[in-house]
């Protein structure tokens, strides 16, 4: 019976009900690695929370477009420049005759007529010779004649730079905001213009009356000044003697109003006023997208106030 029983518990472990115990304890492997799927489903958790959270604390109104407003400046054109604004009296055309006069009043005030323009031909003559004014000028502002705001056009206002590495690079910066050269003066009495400048410039003209499009002119002289000589040149204008010029279509010219009052809003005030702006500078600089734009590198502001410094 005694030599019996050892092979007995041997059968009983090598049944089917027998669970080796040592099997089902987890080693170091997967113990780490439980650790590792436990962090990263925290991380995941984390990432998702904070996810989350960015979506509510984003605004998801749709930003105000930015919209254009027509400029108005007050400018005095060709009026001499004064302290007030001079009477202007109304013309001829401009006088309803009420009443008919008798023949002796017309005789009378055809008289008067003569003497006072005799006089006034003696006040001016003398007038002349002693620089003696009593006019008051014009008060506005040097610009284009009109009424508005005080401030400063756009053609005074605006500064334009390109970064061109050479002419033709220039031409292409010119083609693709659609800007023509043209030039003025030099005896001749029409504006002479350059077109599709970067390929192969061509010229056409036009009368000064029909040209309502901003402008810009150089002051001094500069390789910019020197390549827009070459293209009109290229383009078979003459250039003796005259004085050269960029015309700027509407397009372009509201980019450019754009530009400038959003650097306005961005870096001075919300509250955007045209008139507290006396110099933008913008620059020509190729996009991500390859296509050029205008971005303003610097703007100055109006000292209204002449003891304020």
């Amino acid at each position: 019976m005694s030599s019996l029983a050892p092979n007995a518990k041997s059968d009983a472990k090598e049944g089917m009900l027998y669970v080796d115990e040592s099997s089902m304890r987890t080693n170091k492997v997967e113990q780490v690695s439980s650790l590792l799927i436990s962090i990263a489903v925290m991380l995941a958790l984390a990432v998702g929370a904070l996810f989350l959270l960015f979506l509510l604390s984003m605004s998801w109104t749709r930003p105000q477009e930015m919209t254009l407003e027509v400029e108005r400046i007050a400018g005095r054109g060709e009026n001499a420049a004064g302290t007030e604004r001079d009477f202007d009296p109304p013309s001829v055309d401009e006088v309803e005759q009420l009443t008919e006069p008798a023949l002796e009043q017309t005789m009378q005030m055809v008289n008067d007529a003569i003497a006072a323009i005799a006089s006034m031909d003696t006040i001016m003559a003398n007038d002349a010779i002693t620089g003696d004014r009593n006019g008051k000028g014009d008060s506005r502002p040097p610009g284009p004649e009109g009424e508005g705001v005080d401030g400063v056009h756009r053609g005074e206002r605006w500064e334009l730079k390109f970064t061109a590495r050479d002419r033709k690079a220039y031409a292409g910066q010119l083609d693709a905001f659609g800007i023509e050269l043209a030039a003025i003066g030099g005896g001749i009495t029409s504006i002479d213009y350059a077109t599709n400048l970067a390929k192969s410039p061509k010229g056409r003209s036009g009368t000064r009356d029909q040209e309502k499009r901003l402008f810009f002119t150089y002051v001094t002289n500069n390789a910019l000044m020197q390549y827009d000589k070459a293209l009109l040149q290229a383009a078979n204008v003459n250039i003796k003697e005259r004085t050269v010029l960029k015309f700027i279509p509407k397009e372009t010219e509201d980019q450019l109003a754009l530009a400038e009052k959003a650097y306005y809003i961005d870096k001075r005030s919300k509250d955007f006023r045209i008139s507290d702006i006396a110099k933008t500078i913008f620059e020509c600089k190729a996009s991500k997208s390859g296509k050029f734009e205008w971005v303003v590198i610097d703007q100055r502001y109006r000292n209204k106030n002449p003891s304020v410094k």
